[in-house]
């Protein structure tokens, strides 16, 4: 397979590649720069890389293609390995002093220069690991930003030191206007750069215009290089078509044409190395993405292939495979094979985040700014325009949303179970235009559980996320609270009408369980939300405006479950050895049941910390769904099992049956 595509690539095409007829002034005033400090024997003009490994900007409807097919990350120019490179193998270089303005800086020190917009929440693809085969619901017209819109917003940034924008979706090439467009953003003073990430399906009838309208960088996804497996991965026909396109991009010129690849096990993996051997002759940057976790995919760590792994799968059948040097605000590692035309990086979004040296924005295809792909906190800046806002006033907007930005994302797979999404704090201020922050769903799709199990589980105890997740606020007085633990039959039968925490004066006591032996303790507790009609639709289909309301609720029920020494008076604090937390749906009723295990080894017993997580998502499941309704009702929260202590095991009468 792979000899037939570089036989498909004809000699004349890679000697056209290196051509600049008719080419825009600012591709021109790219490459002419380049040959200054490139050897004049370098085989191929290199340019500028520009890209990103973050998911564009969501609005509702977005869909995962998004996060997946329009990540790529910026690679250095042919850059060589570096003598005493450090025990990773690489020496990265001085990060450049920002050209952000300080409305574009946020509290890191991060300057912000790159700003991925979003034209569409379309796609003509269907991927597995993005979105449901029938796709997803989109936002009206109206509510999408119109391309007067996209110029004005794009100069404002401009104005304020960003110099390179990449175009996204949705597939960007769905949206008719996209050539004008492309020009009207090239006449921006200050641009250097115009980028496009794209599924490649229909770019063959736009490239050409494109790259005269003022294209200077080009990605183009493509996960197999086999047809049929296309079909199942995309669900649609046009693995020809992709691969036209970018034999297509590099006789135009495009050097490197960067290639998106996600890389899921038991998918594609194996084509890894297939894709290093394109690079030998063809003037391909190739970057493997870690498969992220995303509401539709149904992410799970068995899926990932970590960059790690796919670097020793590679050094097996290129043993001089090498690490190169990256740049300041890279977002991928790059490498090469030594002697080969093109190259590799691996976008490790998942496995070793790159936060710290981030410098991209992103605008949804509804307007709203996004700081950050794993945070739900957004700002329109969409309603502050058509309200009347200047762009004077819009500057104060954009920069508090930056200011808010977060030292890094949440996600890591260092330690299982992934943490997908969840509720962030959102900026709040008294400023009129301020108050356009929203906090809308970063990927509203149907649930995964529509269409499978409608049950979420996370096992075990996740990464400690406190500021992350802001837990319920629902909680009475600590006083009002009266706490038990667990005690021996034969106190119970001689002090049955009195309470284990109040001495003999009515004091409040905490129960002494020093002389308790370690055993193992194991409670379930349980309970259900009845949510209504409208609002249970909601949840199932995960249109909340707050996020997804099971992962947030399930989140909070495990931190809880850790938090229930500080929230109970009397509780003991023990070491939680694992903790779980079950949200189903339950259609017959409108409701979701909850199912809660605690489990310990210790003197004392978990009830409470159980009861406590189905309490605490409970509550949780109430606070996000109560802008859709009050007439949520929270009930039957009780244990439904406990075992291990001196009062034995017990069972209630409704798990018996």
């Amino acid at each position: 397979m792979v000899s037939f595509l570089l036989a498909s690539l004809s000699s004349t095409q890679r000697v056209v590649a290196r051509a600049l007829r008719g080419q825009h002034p600012l591709q021109r005033q790219l490459q002419l720069q380049q040959r200054m400090v490139l050897p004049s024997a370098c085989a191929t003009l290199i340019c500028a890389h520009h890209a990103s490994a973050c998911r564009p900007a969501s609005s509702p409807g977005n869909n995962n293609r998004r996060a997946m097919h329009t990540m790529s990350t910026t690679v250095p120019s042919s850059p060589q390995p570096t003598p005493g490179s450090t025990a990773a193998g690489v020496a990265v270089s001085q990060q450049p002093q920002s050209k952000a303005s300080p409305v574009l800086t946020d509290t890191f020190g991060r300057g912000h220069t790159y700003l991925r917009i979003s034209l569409t929440e379309r796609c003509n693809l269907r991927c597995v690991y993005c979105m449901p085969e029938h796709g997803v619901e989109l936002s009206p017209n109206g509510a999408l930003l119109t391309t007067d819109e996209i110029i004005r917003l794009a100069q404002l940034f401009v104005s304020q030191g960003v110099d390179k924008i990449r175009l996204t979706g949705g597939e960007p090439t769905v949206r008719k206007d996209l050539v004008p467009l492309v020009e009207r953003l090239g006449q921006i003073d200050g641009l250097k750069s115009i980028a496009l990430t794209t599924n490649g399906i229909v770019l063959g009838r736009y490239l050409p215009q494109l790259q005269k309208a003022g294209l200077t960088h080009l990605n183009i996804s493509l996960d197999t290089l086999h047809q049929h497996k296309f079909e199942i991965m995309t669900r649609r026909k046009g693995w020809d078509r992709v691969w036209e396109s970018i034999k297509l991009a590099i006789s135009l010129g495009y050097d490197p044409v960067k290639v998106n690849c996600v890389v899921m096990r038991g998918s594609n993996e194996d084509e890894v190395c297939d894709f290093v051997e394109l690079t030998r002759t063809m003037p391909l940057d190739v970057r493997f993405i870690e498969y992220m976790p995303f509401d539709d995919n149904k992410w799970n760590s068995q899926k990932m292939v970590s960059y790690q792994s796919m670097v020793e799968t590679i050094r097996a059948r290129f043993p001089e495979f090498e690490r190169m040097e990256d740049r300041a605000n890279d977002t991928s590692k790059a490498y090469k094979v030594p002697g080969f035309v093109g190259q590799v990086g691996f976008i490790t979004s998942m496995s070793d985040h790159f936060c710290g040296t981030c410098n991209r924005l992103r605008i949804t295809a509804d307007g709203n700014l996004k700081v950050c792909l794993f945070g739900n906190a957004e700002v329109s800046l969409r309603d502050a325009m058509r309200a009347g806002a200047t762009d004077e006033e819009l500057l104060p907007v954009v920069a508090a949303a930056v200011s808010r930005k977060k030292k890094q994302h949440a996600v890591s797979v260092k330690r299982p179970p992934p943490v997908p999404f969840f509720k962030k704090p959102i900026l709040q201020q008294q400023n009129s235009l301020l108050s356009y922050v929203s906090s809308q769903p970063a990927m509203p799709a149907v649930r995964a559980g529509a269409f499978s199990s409608p049950i979420l589980s996370l096992l075990s105890t996740p990464p400690p996320i406190p500021s992350m997740l802001s837990l319920p606020r629902a909680f009475p007085a600590p006083s009002l609270f009266r706490a038990f633990s667990t005690y021996s039959t034969q106190r119970l039968a001689a002090n049955s009408n009195k309470l284990t925490h109040v001495d003999e004066r009515g004091r409040a006591s905490m129960v002494d369980v020093a002389a308790k032996s370690n055993t193992q303790r194991i409670a379930v507790a349980r309970g259900r939300v009845i949510l209504g009609r409208l609002a249970f639709q909601m949840v199932r289909d995960n249109t909340n405006k707050k996020g997804d309301v099971l992962t947030v609720a399930q989140l909070a029920g495990i931190m809880g479950a850790k938090q229930t020494s500080q929230l109970i008076p009397l509780c003991h604090n023990i070491f939680l050895s694992s903790v779980k937390v079950q949200l189903e749906l339950n259609p017959e009723l409108d409701a979701i049941d909850i199912r809660a295990t605690a489990k310990c080894v210790g003197p004392t017993g978990v009830e409470m910390e159980a009861l406590t997580a189905v309490s605490v998502a409970a509550l949780t499941v109430y606070d996000m769904c109560k802008a859709v309704t009050h007439d949520i009702r929270i009930e039957a929260i009780h244990l439904e099992s406990k075992s291990g202590g001196q009062s034995g095991n017990y069972q209630s009468p409704e798990s018996r049956h």
